[in-house]
């Protein structure tokens, strides 16, 4: 029997309540699931749902009860430990400490993917992980060096050069390297869906791509270079493509991927396309880890109106 493991992600957010909905939807969630969390607060969004599954307290995979909520009970906190809609230190701690028991098991092959709740990172960085999100601790707990975010949503799959960095850091990011990384990762994972010779296209940096370096050489320098590694490899890829014309291009059916080279160049036309069906996945990765596409939503954090196909 094959389980996935789901995290909750920050408990002071919508994670408990999205799970929760999502495991007990006739539409939204098809799989065997162990929930890695605090029971006392599975039980508490249980109870403000109306769910009336029982929930059964494990403390390993293989107490798994077919018809029942089962949650590892991870660290013991209660909904007096914390507020909900506020960031916490306490929740912070919990968060990874959820992530952390799910990639055991996933690396032992006790379960066969984890998909994570969203975890707030003030909050993180308060519980006194120092890490930017969940990807880079999906990289740190799994010993890999070479990895990216993957979007998808709607039309469109988007993987990055750089996340969670400055806009001024991640243009330093652009190197030929860990382009061609990228592209690679981009490459192999498309080949792994099914997609026998996947059509890629790589962003440029700069506006129209740099235009032969009058507005930016990152074009000329790293980006084409990494390019024509990539194809020397066998890679079909195309660019640097205009960054304002690239996604426009893809969403029309051109190319199947787009590496883009920061954070919301890749994130904001995946969320234009498909907010609502928006999927997140780290790639490169020993494991497979996918996560919603949306933050902790703390404004409307406990009163039951969160959307669990969002």
């Amino acid at each position: 029997m094959y389980l996935i493991g789901i995290t909750i992600g920050d408990p002071a957010g919508v994670g408990p309540e999205v799970t929760l909905k999502a495991i007990t939807s006739n539409h939204s969630f098809k799989a065997n699931y162990v929930i890695y969390g605090s029971v006392k607060v599975i039980e508490y969004y249980k109870q403000l749902l109306g769910i009336k599954l029982p929930l059964n307290k494990i403390s390993r995979v293989c107490d798994y009860n077919v018809g029942s909520i089962n949650v590892i009970d991870v660290i013991d906190i209660t909904m007096d430990d914390f507020e909900i809609g506020k960031v916490s230190p306490i929740c912070g701690d919990a968060a990874f400490k959820y992530v952390e028991a799910a990639v055991k098991d996933a690396l032992i092959g006790d379960i066969k993917a984890v998909v994570t709740a969203p975890l707030n990172k003030e909050a993180l960085n308060k519980g006194g992980y120092n890490f930017d999100g969940h990807t880079e601790i999906f990289a740190k707990l799994t010993n890999t060096s070479k990895y990216s975010m993957m979007l998808l949503g709607g039309p469109l799959k988007v993987i990055h050069v750089s996340t969670h960095i400055s806009l001024r850091n991640a243009c330093d990011k652009v190197k030929k390297e860990r382009v061609f990384d990228v592209i690679k990762i981009a490459n192999d994972v498309l080949i792994k869906m099914g997609i026998k010779e996947p059509r890629i296209a790589v962003a440029g940096l700069n506006p129209h791509s740099g235009e032969s370096g009058i507005f930016g050489d990152e074009e000329i320098n790293e980006i084409i270079p990494a390019l024509q590694l990539a194809k020397e490899n066998g890679i079909n890829v195309d660019g640097p493509v205009p960054p304002d014309i690239v996604f426009l291009k893809a969403v029309k059916g051109k190319y199947d991927i787009v590496v883009a080279m920061y954070h919301d160049q890749g994130h904001i036309p995946v969320k234009l396309m498909g907010f609502d069906t928006g999927v997140n996945i780290t790639v490169g990765l020993p494991i497979i880890r996918t996560s919603v596409d949306h933050g902790t939503a703390f404004d409307i954090a406990g009163k039951g109106i969160a959307n669990e196909k969002v």
